[in-house]
């Protein structure tokens, strides 16, 4: 019996320990984070509270509209991706929708700029 609550318990820090790496490892904007009063935990909760589906990517950014701080997701839902925007000062939703091609492709250039320096 007490094998078995060793195994558990270590199954059960393996498996938060792999969900906080998966979580960490693709969030982008870690140096924002001091200016937020929303955490990342409760974003995502915002997020999939608005969208549900599953969280692809994440990033926090400076960004027009709201406080000019948001939360970014990717939320794969019903075989689309949709882009949702949390702000990181007041948890309100300012985003919900597919993202178009061409703000993607802008997007991927300006992450690019970004890698590049």
């Amino acid at each position: 019996m007490k094998t078995i609550v060793i195994l558990a318990a270590a199954a059960s820090l393996v498996a938060a320990s792999a969900s906080v790496a998966a979580t960490s490892a693709t969030f982008k904007g870690h140096e924002l984070a001091g200016r937020s009063k929303i955490t990342l935990a409760q974003a995502r909760k915002l997020a999939l509270n608005a969208r549900p589906g599953r969280i692809v990517d994440q990033e926090l950014e400076k960004e027009g509209g709201g406080s000019g701080l948001r939360y970014s997701f990717d939320v794969a839902s019903r075989g689309r991706t949709i882009e949702v925007g949390i702000d990181a000062v007041t948890g309100k939703v300012l985003e919900n929708g597919a993202e178009s091609p061409g703000k993607e492709a802008k997007e991927a250039v300006q992450e690019h700029e970004v890698v590049q320096r």
